[in-house]
């Protein structure tokens, strides 16, 4: 079968079957397509062991963004793209070699970017401080914005995508709200005290007809906020909280998690509550809890025997 016809086969697949997020389709489109460039796929039988380990090696040697190679973890996303596609072929009873011989590299174990209680409460404080030395009303209104995106961003674990993405009619009457996630999929998260005070407090200083909850820009050009503008956004206020670690929106994602497993909240129901497809992905916050583990067996084990 002709490679580039069952390619697309396989991402009309994955967007209308499986309900893929149009940047994941983007992203396989990509990588099987360099793949196929590479090593001159034209027919799917053209897929051998032999030109997979050569791709491999071939993108091992490719340039990455800092000095070295490609990341491991990029190099990766290429092998799994090529892995679900090969299922696909299977499925469809496409004869092709089998998606089990595709193996990813192996990563160092992933290390998150965490931040202390200390430093968490200086950063959801630093927009506040910056309000009460405001005298512009413009002004006034992006400290209370990035308050309230700081205590939306803690409280319900959002993803920064998930939170640009919210719009000006949230009930703050309840304390919860659904949001729609990766592959579509919509969760439950929920409201703090503090969060919806926050949230309140900034729409009443709204004076737009903008529909996103979080908007950035000049007055008379407004938008919906994005990732970046975020990102850059909380950049400023690390700074001024005297914060040295990077900090980024997933940073209060991370804190989100930990703390709820901290004070003793099941990983599973932490996996809904992040949105997590596999268990697997929420289980790299467990080894932080290790402390909190270690203080609990020494207070409850052997007292039996003492």
């Amino acid at each position: 079968m002709n490679a580039e016809t069952a390619k697309r086969q396989f991402l009309e697949h994955i967007e209308i079957e499986r309900g893929r997020a149009v940047k994941t389709i983007e992203n396989y489109d990509r990588y099987l397509t360099r793949y196929f460039a590479q090593m001159g796929i034209k027919d799917v039988s053209d897929i051998t062991e032999q030109n997979v380990r050569e791709f491999r090696l071939w993108l091992n040697r490719q340039p990455g963004t800092a000095a070295g190679s490609m990341k491991r973890r990029t190099q990766n996303y290429y092998m799994i793209a090529l892995r679900a596609f090969l299922k696909f072929l299977r499925k469809r009873d496409i004869p092709a070699i089998s998606p089990e011989k595709i193996e990813l590299a192996k990563l160092p174990e992933r290390q998150l970017d965490l931040i202390t209680p200390t430093e968490l409460e200086r950063l959801m404080q630093a927009p506040r401080e910056a309000f009460k030395k405001a005298k512009d009303p413009d002004k006034e209104r992006m400290y209370l914005r990035d308050s309230a995106i700081l205590e939306m961003l803690f409280s319900t674990g959002l993803r920064v995508s998930e939170l640009c993405a919210l719009n000006s009619d949230i009930d703050l009457s309840r304390d919860e709200l659904s949001v729609r996630g990766k592959g579509e999929k919509v969760r439950v998260v929920f409201l703090s005290p503090a969060a919806k005070e926050a949230v309140r407090e900034y729409l009443k200083a709204r004076n737009d007809m903008e529909e996103a909850l979080f908007v950035d820009g000049r007055p008379n050009k407004l938008h919906r906020i994005i990732p970046r503008d975020v990102q850059r956004h909380l950049k400023a206020y690390v700074t001024r909280a005297g914060i040295t670690n990077v900090v980024t929106p997933h940073t209060l994602r991370h804190a989100f998690a930990t703390d709820l497993l901290s004070n003793g909240a099941d990983i599973r129901s932490v996996q809904q509550l992040l949105g997590h497809a596999s268990i697997n992905t929420t289980q790299i916050y467990t080894h932080i809890t290790d402390s909190h583990l270690r203080e609990i067996h020494k207070k409850y084990h052997g007292k039996s025997r003492n």
